[in-house]
């Protein structure tokens, strides 16, 4: 699978000096790789807006943006 440009995605950010240049929420110091991991471990979406602070819009878009990559390349 190919990687994710995480640029192309409008809810987050990559600056350097904040949390060392990863992709985090726009405005927020929360990596987006904390949202993969939570659900991972069995957090619902509501206790991750909670406990980190976020919008249900943002981690919509980012769940979004990722599953996306999963689709098919068009076929020539």
């Amino acid at each position: 699978m190919a990687q994710l440009d995480w640029s192309q995605c409008p809810a987050v950010e990559s600056i350097a000096g904040k949390r060392s240049g990863a992709w985090v929420f726009k405005d927020t110091r929360m990596p987006v790789a904390t949202v993969f991991e939570n659900l991972e471990s069995g957090a619902t979406i509501d206790e991750i807006m909670e406990w980190f602070d976020v919008t249900r819009e943002q981690v919509t878009v980012v769940l979004e943006f990722a599953a996306r990559s999963l689709d098919a390349p068009p076929r020539p």
